[in-house]
């Protein structure tokens, strides 16, 4: 047994009920780390690691942090996927007897967090939680900073696949999931390939079921009012996150007074893959905002409206209904210019209402929370009226039962002072009147202070000495300090408190009556402030729900007005939305790249697209020349459309889009082993599995990342597959290197050839950027090649290649000899021909033969085994000719 200090006692048995966190444990003004703990602290945020004797010579690890930058050092342990127990002294150290109470008064996980200083102001930071319930899986993800919760459920055979794709959607910080023999192989994989950090999902409590801890917690009597009813995964999860949240806040969940039940069936589905290739939130380039649709597009002016903004754009929606109501709103806000105006200028008074009431909640939010909230509900009459002004309906509408909250706003306006301390510990938070109290504790420490402040004057008239002090410290309170030459002119009713070198330092009764009502008085004030400001807190979360409503609606206005200011600086325009099959873009701009072009006009294009008539787009041209920019603008178009935002186009028609998939450029998985053709392969299967006639494809450069009859084959037949498939028949854009397939047009009804248009001038090529139809036969690479600036060596030696190579292929074809008319395999529909220029084995083993050197025998022998070898390779026996059939 460890003969322990009793500190590190206490520390072990806190430690005992947070074993899988890094504990700070509070010694004067430094939080401290032992043993394990302590390795990784220092670790991961450099600090030095030092010991403690714990007895008998045995040493513990040790190492710590000051109390005041605990924060930045926090943060940091989140980043690098840890998380962190704040145990604190729950007492005063001076009036304990022995040991300090310490309490663990918070855990720190990465989901859980409510900081500003630990949050993105404009993201989200979503807890999630995953639950299994026969063959059902449940989602829940709450973003504890600003109350919102909500439950989705998955079932039937793409449950895993839908789930991967959710949670690539919400990106979570943290996600809890159930481990050991209950976490099937699917679920691990999936968290494998997650970024989030992954947390063991608590146990229910046995006395409860999912449905009473959530039925207990919303305070209702069914859930039937949330939807979620008979999806009892989905309930599962969300009662994990409620337990998960109970044991790592040690104050209430008031913040998450709502609940919303949601299927993937009602908004457009934008996996991962094309999320990253259309650059919806991160740039290829350097993973920032910057040159993203979300660039483009964000001009929201709250923090509320700017984590909608990104909600929206992830999740377009597929019921026109909806979508029509936000483009009836934005078309009002973009045709009353002055109604915009003033909305915006009203926002900007507007800060977060959502994340200080989370704070609150939470008991972390400070006097500068509050008051930033109150200052934020002081801006919303002003909006409530602007809004109101308009006669539009689609705006009216919008505030249909707005709550400004105005006893809220007068409780706070009342309480707090303009500017309150950042530290409460400071006082000052409360301004003169809201409590009798305080004003009268705040009158005797001022008149304590004009008595002391005095003091010297009178002390210096009385006795004489000129150089005569009234000074302060922490150890002996107030004092009159006199220099030593002037020592024999203190009168005798002065008590010696401090001898120094130069001065000795006195008190007298009456000073240290004074000294008492002053620092009584500052004592009693902080403690009541304390106490006020936590009633006062109190308060706020209890108005969650009114808040989180307000919210929603300035939340929804900004993001609204904000299409609408983008719309009128950009020339957007509305797009009809219908729900029959057609894309129909009349000179249509990429959004981004129409803004990053300097001194270069974006030239627009049409696109024409339906499932009848006009299904597969065939698009070739040289590197360099649009075509990935069209492909990517035809797809931005639809999404933008259907997020309810006008679109930058003269005039556009889209048919509701159920998905957008996308298989662009060139990339590996290192981390898995997979190599840039084996993702290619892999995205491409998972297009033609789940793509219907309702979605959208765009394809560019498929199967360049193998050999160029490998590459082409896997092409063709690609296209041949999206155009013939029963369950598919996608709109789709086909960009591509390999002209070959122009010959599809020929044979595949809906298939139809489009090229970039490009200007020769003998080696030189200059881009139209135009898409015009039909299709090209060059590839233009080695021009392209030119601009790029190889050396004129490397231009000259590959002209010279090329010439070769061609000369050599002319006589081959270079396409299929057949298409095959059937989807499904059989006698009638084998494998593609050989492609041109690939050789026979007969034929070359026919071409290395020595016939002079074969005896007859030999030669029938040789000859029989080639034409049984022919007759294999043709896929049958060749029939007899006629008189051997006879005779």
């Amino acid at each position: 047994m460890e003969n322990l200090t009793p500190m590190l006692s206490q520390y072990r048995a806190i430690k005992r009920e947070h074993e899988d966190v890094i504990l700070l444990f509070r010694l004067g003004d430094f939080y401290e780390m032992f043993g394990d703990d302590a390795k990784l602290a220092a670790d991961v945020l450099d600090l030095v690691l030092t010991s403690r004797e714990v007895g008998k010579g045995r040493r513990i690890p040790m190492c710590g942090i000051p109390y005041h930058a605990a924060d930045r050092y926090v943060a940091r342990l989140l980043a690098a996927g840890h998380k962190a127990a704040i145990c604190e002294q729950v007492e005063d150290p001076k009036k304990s007897k022995g040991l300090v109470k310490r309490e663990v008064i918070r855990i720190l996980t990465p989901g859980t967090v409510v900081e500003e200083h630990l949050l993105e102001e404009r993201s989200n930071n979503y807890l999630a939680a995953v639950a299994l319930v026969g063959d059902r899986v449940g989602l829940a993800a709450a973003d504890c900073s600003t109350g919102e919760m909500m439950v989705t459920e998955f079932t039937g055979d793409g449950a895993w696949a839908e789930l991967a794709d959710e949670l690539a959607r919400l990106q979570p910080s943290e996600l809890l999931a159930p481990e050991g023999e209950n976490q099937p192989a699917e679920l691990r994989g999936i968290l494998e390939d997650s970024r989030a950090v992954t947390t063991a999902a608590p146990e229910l409590p046995m006395a409860q079921s999912a449905e009473e801890m959530l039925l207990r917690h919303f305070s209702v009597n069914s859930l039937r009012g949330f939807g979620c009813q008979e999806a009892p995964a989905a309930v599962e999860a969300a009662a994990v996150v409620l337990a998960y949240l109970s044991r790592t806040q040690r104050s209430g969940l008031e913040q998450i007074r709502d609940m919303r039940t949601y299927s993937r069936e009602d908004f457009m589905v934008v996996d991962a893959t094309t999320r990253r290739n259309l650059e919806l939130l991160a740039s290829l380039r350097d993973g920032s905002r910057q040159h993203t649709l979300l660039w483009v597009l964000d001009d929201t002016l709250t923090p509320m409206g700017a984590r909608l903004l990104r909600r929206w754009i992830t999740a377009p929606l597929l019921d026109k209904a909806q979508i029509e109501q936000r483009l009836d709103a934005v078309g009002a806000l973009h045709g009353e210019a002055t109604v915009r105006a003033g909305l915006r200028d009203q926002m900007r008074r507007i800060r977060d209402l959502e994340r200080p009431v989370g704070r609150a909640a939470a008991g972390a939010a400070t006097a500068r929370d509050l008051a930033g909230l109150r200052d934020s509900l002081l801006g919303l009459p002003g909006f409530a009226a602007c809004l109101a002004g308009s006669g539009e309906p689609a705006l009216q509408s919008l505030m249909e039962g707005f709550d400004p909250l105005p006893d809220l706003c007068e409780v706070l306006s009342l309480a707090l002072v303009d500017s309150p301390p950042a530290n409460p510990r400071e006082g000052g938070i409360f301004r003169e009147g809201y409590s009798s109290e305080l004003d009268g504790l705040r009158e005797a420490r001022t008149h304590g202070k004009e008595w002391i402040a005095g003091l010297q004057q009178r002390a210096r008239e009385e006795t004489g000495i000129r150089s005569l002090k009234v000074g302060f410290n922490q150890v002996f309170g107030y004092y009159i300090e006199v220099t030593r030459p002037n020592l024999q002119m203190v009168p005798e009713h002065y008590q010696r408190r401090q001898t120094m070198a130069h001065a000795e330092r006195f008190i007298t009764p009456e000073l240290k009556e004074y000294e008492s009502k002053v620092l009584g008085a500052e004592e009693r004030i902080l403690a009541l402030e304390a106490e006020l400001f936590g009633d006062l807190r109190a308060k706020v979360a209890a108005e969650a729900s009114r808040i989180q409503r307000a919210s929603d609606v300035v939340a929804r206005v900004d993001v609204l007005a904000c299409f609408a200011e983008v719309a009128a600086r950009n020339r957007y325009v509305r797009p009809e939305i219908t729900t029959d099959d057609r894309i129909e873009v009349h000179a249509g701009r990429h959004p981004v790249v129409e803004l990053t072009l300097q001194n270069e006009r974006f030239v627009p294009n049409d696109a024409h697209l339906n499932c009848s008539e006009d299904q597969l787009l065939i698009i070739t041209g040289p590197n360099m020349a649009g075509k990935s920019t069209y492909l990517r603008q035809v797809a931005l178009i639809a999404l933008m459309a259907q997020i309810g935002c006008f679109v930058p186009a003269e005039s556009v028609t889209i048919g509701l889009v159920d998905r957008i998939f996308s298989r662009v450029g060139a990339s590996d998985d290192l981390a898995t082993g997979q190599s840039t053709f084996m993702v290619e392969m892999t995205e491409t299967a998972n297009i033609l599995r789940h793509a219907t006639r309702r979605s959208l494809i765009i394809l560019d450069e498929l199967g360049r990342g193998t050999s160029t009859f490998d590459g082409l084959s896997i092409a063709w037949s690609v296209a041949e597959y999206i155009h013939n498939a029963p369950h598919l028949g996608a709109k789709a854009l086909f960009a591509t290197h390999y002209h070959h397939l122009n010959e599809l047009a020929d044979s595949l009804p809906r298939v139809r050839n489009y090229r970039v248009a490009v200007k020769e001038k003998g080696d030189q090529i200059v881009f139209l950027r135009q898409i015009v139809p039909g299709g090209t036969d060059r590839s233009y690479g080695i021009q392209v090649a030119r601009l790029a600036g190889l050396p004129s060596d490397v231009i000259e030696r590959a002209k010279q290649v090329l010439w070769s190579l061609e000369e050599r292929n002319s006589a081959g074809e270079v396409s299929p000899r057949s298409s095959p008319r059937s989807m499904h395999p059989g006698p009638q529909n084998n494998q593609l021909a050989l492609f041109g220029g690939a050789p026979d084995p007969v034929v070359e083993e026919l071409n290395r033969m020595q016939v002079d050197r074969l005896t007859p025998l030999e030669a029938l022998n040789k000859l029989a085994e080639l034409q049984r070898r022919a007759r294999e390779q043709s896929g049958g026996a060749t029939p007899p000719p006629k008189d051997q059939e006879e005779g």
